[in-house]
């Protein structure tokens, strides 16, 4: 699909897939309130695609599209709150063992999709799946590498007990995270995606559309739409006109700007995820210059970061440190904000060879903010003397590009992710989204302990201490942390203000038109 949206484009793509047009609000309209939910309809949400690279394999999710549909169609053990903290999905309830080498999960009474009931031979597939040695895509193999496999069984007809190599405290946390689905045992074919999720497959195609039927059998009881259709509908543009013109009720990651232009369209809601989503550049630390912690630092104080808040951002968002999970479990929120100090950023610049230097800034529109606040960056690193090239590349594969990407600075933001999950993902030597490409071995040590440490107290502090590491010497000048929009029709109801990787995102099944 072109990122150019027309009626016209639409109305091609509903005869492609099965879609038929609902007629929206028009400009000017109230719908007639709905405070119950109305069984029924068809919802189109309108999500920035991935195109060749989107996927139905549950383990492989690279795009919030992804994660969307999989979403839909299959569940995990746990999943986060609010809070990011875990609540139950498919496992009703879990206990530890004394050290916390045993988890005893009790799995709720699910079927898939295809009548078969959830076994812990379904969940022990699962994760042997994920972390299958031979396959390097699954990035939640970073979040489970201290699973046991070997040593874990069957403890019941609904009780599945999860070994690890060493105490872990937060495995409920770990497992609620992205790419950890539960698929039936035997499950091959992502193609032909069977899980337990409140919508059951009908047809899919890569960088277009997925349709998918209420399954009436789900766990949580039946969704309230008929069907659900989550489509890949291009940039910003695309989707904000597609909405205006009734041709979809729901369109995720508005800009700022989008949302104060349309704050008082009486066709538009928007919902907005208060400092959901971490704003941030990443330095390649495995390469001149950001190999040099001179170089990192220099960097860091060179961000005017209000400024790269109120021009990316229209002021919707609060100030970043440097590091992931701010006001959740864990975050180190006693190390002191970092300001900008030009003079420092310029002896910092000399010391390492830079002055004068030219460093390349990789950018694109795969998201809403970020070529604005790469430019802005450019222009304050002028006044050390260091020029920032901005290169704009494609979208489509900006998120894939970064973790393959070669020396310099890139533009990335991320969603609200625990701390555990976040040191697990992204910053240990191993992680399979390690975007800094950091390889700390003493850090990875650090990293173990914290997640070993039974005591509360004393894991909070190993947290901090290793979260003082990354904010003294890591390869993330994280500026930012801005709302999350979503814009919906006004008809459409039930939408919650969620943070993106929680339990009430893409929470299509609670959702009704009316």
């Amino acid at each position: 699909m072109s990122n150019a949206w027309s009626r016209r484009g639409f109305l091609t793509l509903s005869a492609a897939t099965g879609v038929t047009a609902l007629v929206g609000c028009g400009a000017g309209e109230q719908p007639e309130a709905s405070a119950s939910p109305v069984r029924g309809g068809r919802l189109r949400a309108l999500f920035p695609g991935g195109g060749e690279k989107e996927t139905l394999d549950p383990h492989v999710p690279p795009l919030f599209l992804d994660q969307a549909r999989h979403k839909a169609i299959f569940d995990k053990l746990t999943e986060l709150g609010h809070d990011m903290q875990p609540v139950p999905r498919l496992a009703e309830s879990w206990e530890p063992n004394a050290d916390a080498t045993v988890w005893r999960f009790t799995l709720r009474d699910a079927s898939f999709h295809d009548g078969r009931k959830l076994t812990p031979d379904d969940v022990l597939f699962s994760l042997a799946r994920i972390m299958d040695p031979a396959d390097t895509t699954r990035p939640a193999k970073s979040l489970l590498a201290n699973l046991d496999l070997a040593n874990s069984r069957a403890a019941g007809a609904n009780v599945v007990e999860l070994a690890v190599k060493v105490p872990t405290a937060e495995l409920p946390v770990l497992l609620a995270g992205t790419g950890n689905a539960i698929v039936p045992a035997g499950y091959g074919d992502p193609a032909k995606a069977v899980g337990t999720g409140p919508f059951s497959l009908v047809s899919f195609e890569r960088g277009r559309s997925m349709v998918a039927r209420r399954f009436d059998g789900f766990w949580g009881g039946p969704a309230h739409l008929d069907e659900l259709h989550l489509i890949s509908a291009g940039d910003e543009t695309a989707r904000g006109n597609a909405l205006a013109a009734g041709e979809a009720e729901y369109a995720h990651d508005m800009s700022a700007v989008y949302a104060r232009t349309n704050e008082n369209n009486p066709a538009v809601r928007i919902v907005a995820a208060e400092g959901a989503v971490a704003q941030s550049f990443a330095m390649r630390t495995n390469a001149a210059p950001f190999d040099n912690p001179d170089a990192r630092l220099a960097l860091r104080l060179l961000a005017d970061r209000q400024r790269l808040i109120d021009v990316a951002f229209s002021g919707r968002a609060v100030l970043g440190n440097d590091l992931f999970g701010k006001g959740f479990r864990y975050f180190a929120d006693d190390l002191p904000q970092r300001t900008r100090d030009v003079d420092q950023a310029k002896s910092l610049l000399a010391r390492a060879g830079l002055t004068g230097a030219t460093i390349p800034l990789h950018t694109s529109e795969a998201a809403a903010g970020m070529v604005t606040a790469a430019t802005l960056l450019a222009e304050q690193a002028k006044e050390a003397g260091l020029t920032l090239e901005v290169r704009p590349r494609a979208k489509e594969t900006y998120f894939a590009d970064i973790l393959n990407g070669g020396p310099g600075l890139w533009s990335y933001r991320a969603g609200s992710m625990p701390v555990t999950q976040d040191l697990a993902l992204r910053m240990v030597s191993s992680a399979k989204q390690n975007i800094t490409a950091w390889n700390d071995p003493a850090f990875d040590a650090a990293c173990t302990t914290a997640q070993s440490t039974t005591d509360d107290t004393a894991r909070t502090g190993l947290y901090h201490d290793v979260q003082a590491i990354l904010h003294d010497r890591g390869g993330l000048l994280v500026w930012g942390h801005s709302d999350w929009l979503i814009a919906t029709a006004q008809r459409l109801h039930g939408v919650e203000a969620a943070r993106p990787n929680t339990v009430d995102w893409a929470r299509f099944d609670q959702v009704w038109l009316a």
